[in-house]
């Protein structure tokens, strides 16, 4: 094998579901996914990291500890698809890592701009042997950008139409857009939660992780008055470029929302994650309308495009417009977030810009990424 072919892409996303790690071929005239794999994250480590997310002052030494146990994780990760594909260190360019977030405030969400990923890279090129390419989003937020989403270069690169609008529509656990239009510069953001309410809903009343197919909440009953009070989140009326996290939509803000009007909503966990799941489906629908441009075609990726209650009120929402998966467009759904931190890091390899100001609304193009050697 070509030594000069093949680059790994890692990636957890807000769900903290898995890592999902893809190794992708870049020198065809299109990509050649050669596989990938889903490692999970053990529990003991989802909960320190709900702990770095939710607590306004996390410990250091919780910091440190769990950024090492992330940094071994995302190195298993690569090294088990290496060994499923028959790859060495010596057959990969560099793994691109995106890292885990555990806070994500940019500009216009506080007084300083951050954004934090874990996930030690020092850890990864040592256990992996691979030179590594990690902390994607701060040389964007250093020029005034949000830092996020990052995906749509890639999105634009592989994706576009030379007649058509396409939007490629992510639900990990915040659901994002990229809006490619023939003779316009790219756009996308941030719409809202995607899977992160559901999630975690789900987890709460049935302890499992998500609500497979989403078939739980398609039993329950949307209730108007809890989804018109969740549209009224102050996100929804911010323009773009924007990015969000779990930072403004968890179950401490859905709980104060649901205290807010106990005395009128009866409502059975069940009936609430019905009604999450048409929040999520309308918040991206309405993002996606307001854009006032004739969409001809919708793609759909991450962990949602599996949830068929959320998928069917989607299509009703848009009438004509066809839903597809990214599958149709080469690329399985489950692995176009990590294929574009693959991307990320070739981008950075060859010292190009991997950013598009135009989407995060940075003063200029960049190279993302640091750059750690294995020794």
């Amino acid at each position: 094998m070509n030594q000069s072919k093949y680059f790994i892409g890692l990636m957890s996303g807000t769900s903290m579901d898995s890592i999902d790690a893809v190794a992708i071929n870049f020198e065809r005239e299109s990509t050649q996914c050669l596989g990938s794999h889903q490692h999970e994250i053990p529990k003991s480590i989802k909960k320190q990291l709900a702990k770095l997310c939710q607590s306004n002052e996390p410990s250091i030494e919780l910091f440190g500890s769990t950024d090492i146990q992330m940094g071994v994780l995302f190195a298993e990760a690569a090294t088990s698809l290496m060994s499923a594909l028959g790859l060495n260190s010596k057959n990969i360019i560099a793994i691109g890592s995106h890292g885990q977030t555990i806070r994500h405030s940019p500009p216009g969400g506080s007084s300083i701009p951050f954004s934090i990923q874990i996930g030690d890279p020092n850890i990864i090129a040592a256990h992996t042997r691979c030179p590594v390419v990690a902390d994607f989003r701060r040389a964007d937020m250093a020029l005034g950008g949000q830092g996020a989403p990052l995906t749509p270069a890639f999105h634009e690169s592989f994706f576009s139409h030379p007649s058509l609008t396409r939007v490629i529509l992510n639900i990990g656990g915040i659901a994002n857009i990229t809006v490619l239009s023939p003779g316009r510069s790219c756009m996308g953001f941030d719409t809202g939660p995607g899977n992160v309410l559901l999630d975690g809903w789900c987890l709460r009343h049935r302890g499992d992780p998500f609500d497979e197919g989403g078939l739980w909440g398609a039993e329950g009953t949307i209730c108007e008055i809890l989804l018109r009070q969740l549209k009224n989140h102050p996100y929804f009326i911010k323009s773009p470029p924007k990015s969000t996290g779990r930072e403004a939509f968890n179950l401490n803000w859905l709980d104060q929302q649901l205290q807010i009007n106990r005395n009128q909503i009866g409502l059975s966990p069940q009936d609430v994650q019905a009604t999450l799941c048409k929040f999520t489906a309308d918040s991206i629908t309405e993002c996606i309308k307001n854009l006032k441009l004739p969409v001809d075609e919708i793609y759909v990726c991450g962990g949602g495009a599996r949830n068929l209650a959320l998928i069917k009120i989607l299509k009703t929402n848009f009438g004509n417009v066809q839903l597809h998966t990214t599958e149709n467009l080469g690329i399985h759904p489950d692995d176009v977030e990590a294929a574009a931190f693959a991307w990320l890091a070739m981008r950075r390899i060859n010292s190009l810009s991997g950013n598009l100001p135009s989407v995060t609304g940075a003063s200029g193009p960049t190279v993302l990424g640091g750059f750690y050697l294995p020794y």
